[in-house]
């Protein structure tokens, strides 16, 4: 049975493959030609470049974020909804999603989430730069639960053993360490994830609110 042509499809979706098996620093273009048993500078009649490479990733991922937004719903349902689409895409392709958000993403399927996000905040009565605050925000908060979920920033992370460890401090020294040792050692992440999404939306809320009786 012949091999799947090479494509730069292909060679995108093996570049995401890599990444999530072994970290961006594993990317060049000889390595996924080894990945792809293809030489190296067939890869240059599709990709010319690495960061061409890396922009083609970019957009591969984000084209997959399933938005289920409703124009009529409440800005906050929206804001809700968009939250979680890029959470299960970012949740999905972890690594893979670091490398997008420090990028500069022209292409229409990086620039989509972007135009949604912002086109939501600015129905809702956001001004153009508080707009663009709160789409930095709320970035920020899914990258950092992100990065809490596949264990790269474990402090107050639930990790194996983590609950036994917590238990040995001195209760003296750290008595509310000692005494919320189980919470610390256990973490729902949907749950988490849910109870801080909740938070910057009635934050906002009440900051839209606010700017609106000063108005």
């Amino acid at each position: 049975m012949p091999s799947e042509p090479l494509s730069r499809a292909r060679i995108v979706a093996a570049a995401i493959d890599l990444i999530e098996r072994e970290g961006a620093d594993a990317v060049s273009m000889r390595r996924i030609a080894a990945d792809l048993g293809v030489g190296v500078m067939s890869l240059y009649n599709h990709v010319p470049n690495k960061a061409s490479l890396l922009d083609g990733l970019a957009e591969a991922v984000l084209s997959q974020i399933e938005f289920t937004d409703d124009p009529g719903a409440h800005w906050t349902d929206r804001v809700r909804m968009q939250a979680r689409a890029f959470r299960q895409i970012a949740h999905h392709y972890p690594r893979s999603t670091m490398l997008v958000v420090s990028r500069q993403l022209h292409s229409n399927a990086g620039l989509l989430p972007v135009e949604r996000a912002l086109s939501t905040l600015r129905e809702a009565g956001f001004d153009g730069a508080d707009a663009v605050r709160m789409l930095r925000l709320f970035i920020a908060y899914i990258i950092g639960s992100l990065l809490r979920e596949v264990g790269v920033t474990p402090t107050f992370a639930p990790v194996q053993g983590a609950a036994a460890v917590v238990e040995k401090v001195d209760p003296e020294l750290f008595p509310e360490v000692s005494s919320l040792a189980s919470l610390l050692g256990a973490c729902d992440h949907e749950e988490e994830f849910d109870f801080g999404l909740e938070l910057l939306i009635q934050a906002i809320a009440v900051h839209l609110d606010k700017k609106g009786t000063r108005g």
